[in-house]
């Protein structure tokens, strides 16, 4: 969604049952407002809020900025909210926002990317998936469609991200049983398309013969896909796997260009963070870590995805 549709801070005031104890408040920091899969867990957020009575949400776009981050959550403290939800721009710099909202008295919950914090105060908590999971998944349709053998690459997402690192860390679980396929080249093209379209322009440019393409989202697989297509190869030739099955991913799949990607279930997300923000504010118990399941998506299931 373009931010001139939905500004960097808006407010909802929300009607519909069921009805929250008391009038809440929860502000609402999401680590980028222009990353389409982050645009479905927010729109999920803000559509979930409005089916809970006395229940007004307030969100704010870090533009991929900590310092930005760090701000907005001291802004919401400030406003004495009764919740605070947040998509981290870096997983490990929560620290201080848990620290801050904790010193305050207010519940914080973290959303599609884990703090590497090892242990938390009993007012937070994570809404997230298993990525290892979803490295696995992609890995082993990968490894299969390669026959156990040839060149790899891997397109790694924002290094500070701990989703990179156990997406990475699951493909190379299943490469471990695999010994005929090497990884040639692993870069990261920080979840952007653009970014993976320049990557994967350099790796064909230095003449490597690569047969498989394990990215760690949709986004950059495509950037590889259209890479491959400008240099006159065929994408159906190789096997090249993402995660979070978007739209465009789902596309892809459909057309052959893409061989495989994983359902990271976005709405599933953004609906229980505010589930969990609200139970919080209302003295409830919740799941400290409540994991959203992962689900492998082929060109023989993708249709049961596409409403999702």
């Amino acid at each position: 969604m373009k931010k001139s549709l939905l500004a960097a801070a808006c407010v909802l005031a929300v009607t519909a049952a069921p009805a929250v104890a008391k009038p809440l408040s929860i502000g609402v920091s999401m680590a980028l407002f222009d990353d389409n899969f982050l645009t479905t867990v927010r729109q999920a957020m803000a559509t979930h809020a409005q089916s809970i009575q006395g229940l007004q949400v307030q969100f704010q776009d870090a533009q991929g900025d900590v310092g930005k981050q760090l701000s907005e959550v001291q802004n919401f403290i400030s406003q004495k909210v009764d919740a605070i939800i947040v998509n981290p721009v870096d997983t490990a710099t929560t620290k201080r926002m848990t620290s801050a909202a904790t010193a305050a008295h207010i519940p914080i919950v973290y959303v599609n990317r884990r703090p590497d914090e090892t242990s938390l105060p009993a007012s937070v908590a994570v809404v997230a998936s298993d990525d290892k999971l979803a490295g696995r998944l992609q890995m082993t349709v990968l490894a299969k469609k390669m026959g156990g053998r040839g060149n790899l690459v891997i397109m790694l997402g924002d290094l500070a991200n701990n989703s990179t690192q156990g997406r990475t860390a699951g493909v190379k679980e299943v490469l471990a049983k695999y010994p005929g396929i090497k990884i040639v080249e692993e870069q990261t093209a920080n979840w952007e398309r653009t970014k993976a379209i320049d990557l994967m322009n350099n790796w064909i440019t230095k003449g490597d013969k690569i047969t498989g393409i394990a990215s760690n989202n949709d986004e950059m697989a495509l950037g590889a896909i259209i890479a491959l297509h400008s240099n006159g190869v065929d994408p159906k030739s190789l096997a090249i796997g993402g995660v979070d099955a978007t739209a465009d991913g789902l596309d892809a799949l459909r057309k052959g260009d893409l061989t495989v990607t994983v359902f990271q279930n976005a709405k599933g997300q953004g609906a229980e963070a505010v589930d969990d923000a609200v139970k919080l504010a209302n003295g409830q118990a919740v799941k400290q870590y409540d994991t959203i399941p992962y689900e492998l998506v082929t060109p023989q299931n993708y249709k049961s995805f596409l409403n999702r």
